[in-house]
């Protein structure tokens, strides 16, 4: 059998799955931290205070991100198994269905009906399960999801996130530790944004404003609950 030369495309859907969760650990990181740093610091702590809350935050966002991606990518691969053990029962027990509603799928594409129930023939026989899972059920191989591997990046990239704020804290003039802390937040947020966008072959300038208008959003809800508070005590 002769093959035509492949054309290489250079596609970016192979990085959903650890782009997603890296992305959302370190602007997470960065927001939550720098946030609890500006409230924190609007409550008129002291220095040491900071840091001390800052490392807390740290440790404790990092494990929440960790079980959070894991226990909910979980849940997604549970269902992706439920749903192949369920198509691979009903590929044995009633194959002739399966075929038709696999044609199906692609004459409701737009595929001829003769060409429709070849297609399903060679594919069926080539790999049943795996035609139904892809063209029926959505799930690829490039798509399917991975626990670990969101758990381990999206901690990881928390870790980084939150690193930032905590050490412009840690360098920052105690008399001007929120401007500085909240400035510099808002310069790693839109880097984050763009470099994420830069990643997934987005627009960078439009990355990096959403990303970092919902960040100023939030550091700024929480310094003014934070001096309401301090305020009170």
């Amino acid at each position: 059998m002769k093959f035509m030369h492949r054309h290489t495309e250079a596609h970016r859907s192979d990085r959903i799955g650890w782009l997603r969760a890296a992305v959302l650990g370190a602007n997470d990181g960065i927001v939550s931290t720098a946030s609890l740093l500006i409230g924190v610091a609007a409550a008129n702590a002291s220095h040491a205070t900071l840091l001390v809350t800052g490392m807390a935050g740290l440790m404790a966002g990092a494990m929440s991100m960790a079980a959070g991606e894991y226990i909910s990518v979980h849940s997604q691969a549970d269902t992706e198994r439920a749903d192949l053990s369920r198509e691979r029962a009903e590929l044995a027990s009633d194959p002739k269905a399966e075929h038709i509603e696999l044609a199906n799928i692609y004459m409701h594409r737009g595929v001829s009906p003769e060409l429709a129930h070849q297609v399903a023939d060679q594919l069926m026989a080539h790999d049943a399960l795996g035609s139904h899972a892809r063209d029926e059920l959505g799930i690829s191989a490039t798509l399917t999801a991975k626990p670990l591997q969101a758990a381990l990046a999206s901690a990881a990239s928390f870790v980084v996130g939150a690193a930032l704020p905590l050490a412009v804290t840690f360098v920052a003039p105690e008399h001007s530790v929120v401007p500085w802390i909240s400035g510099m937040s808002l310069v790693f947020l839109g880097i984050l944004g763009a470099i994420a966008a830069k990643a997934g072959g987005a627009n960078v300038m439009t990355g990096a404003w959403r990303v970092t208008f919902w960040g100023a959003l939030a550091m700024g809800i929480t310094a003014l609950v934070g001096h309401l508070f301090g305020a009170v005590v």
